[in-house]
């Protein structure tokens, strides 16, 4: 992708120009309603960069929607949620696109706990393949949302404004939390597969003597394999089995380190080395928290 096929918008007001629409109401906020089809453009060809939160509401979209470097085939009832400085793209045939786009700004929320709170929605940072898929019952929950919203929006702004709309963005962040959850469940079956498959890349990785050639494997790199955010796939490593993935990793480290110890001669320090630790210190470090026990101590119990 080359760098003059990115544009960046660096405002609200940048976004509502460029749909050809009105200045929005308040500078750090805006809901485009584009249900009735009426802004032909709202999936913005290209790829683009915002300097602000964009919280994307699909129900009902033909033609395919293009996010960093992919697309994906949307349904009606869709969520896609993207942060400050994420690339995302447009459609490559949008014939029909009825959406609402939440723009906030980061300042919108400063204040309140949410500015805090919002970098734990980790949705934020999911690919397009692992968007919000809602049942028709969620859908509705969701749309009443941005119905209050849009009333907010559209009715004299006031002092109660803010306190009242952070309080619906907040809303509408907890719901799409609950309802990813229910996601990861319904998904379970093609999430253990993703599991499998993440337990067979460490094993490779390791039994191929990566780590030796590489250092420790990485959430990025694991993640980068499997065609996942690392974002995603730690959320999905916790509704499996409780861990995120550098737990996993950490684990898998710790099983290895007790077969090397059990089967072989090599020192610790040489053990170290071979698992991909630039310092032995580090892995006896982990190993005595993994274990209580040291891997010399280890090593002389087997004994």
């Amino acid at each position: 992708m080359k760098q003059k096929d990115v544009r960046r918008y660096n405002s609200i007001s940048d976004i509502h120009h460029a749909l050809g629409l009105p200045k929005p109401d308040h500078p750090l906020i805006s809901l485009i309603n584009n249900t009735n089809n009426q802004i032909s453009d709202v999936v913005v060809p290209d790829y683009a960069i915002h300097d602000f939160y964009k919280i994307k509401f699909i129900t009902k979209l033909s033609g395919k929607i293009k996010y960093g470097q992919g697309y994906y085939d949307f349904n009606e009832g869709s969520m896609l949620f993207t942060a400050p400085n994420q690339i995302v793209g447009g459609s490559s045939d949008p014939t029909d696109h009825s959406v609402y786009a939440l723009l906030i700004h980061a300042d919108f929320i400063q204040g309140y706990p949410l500015a805090a709170k919002i970098s734990q929605y980790g949705y934020f940072s999911y690919l397009v393949n692992e968007a919000l898929h809602l049942s028709d019952r969620e859908r509705a929950t969701i749309l009443s949302i941005f119905k209050i919203i849009e009333e907010e929006l559209s009715n004299r702004i006031d002092d109660f404004s803010q306190e009242v709309l952070v309080a619906q963005i907040e809303l509408l962040l907890s719901y799409a939390n609950r309802f990813y959850k229910r996601q990861f469940i319904t998904r379970k079956p093609v999430n253990n597969e993703l599991l499998q498959k993440l337990e067979t890349l460490l094993n490779k990785y390791f039994d191929d003597d990566e780590s030796l050639k590489q250092g420790l494997p990485t959430v990025k790199y694991l993640s980068q394999q499997l065609n996942v955010s690392p974002r995603y796939l730690s959320d999905m490593l916790r509704s499996l089995i409780g861990q995120n993935t550098q737990h996993l990793i950490h684990d898998k480290l710790i099983a290895k380190a007790k077969e090397k110890l059990s089967t072989t001669n090599f020192s610790i320090n040489e053990l170290a080395y071979q698992l991909g630790f630039e310092h032995p210190q580090s892995f006896t470090r982990l190993f005595k928290i993994k274990t209580n026990l040291t891997p010399a101590e280890f090593r002389r119990e087997l004994n």
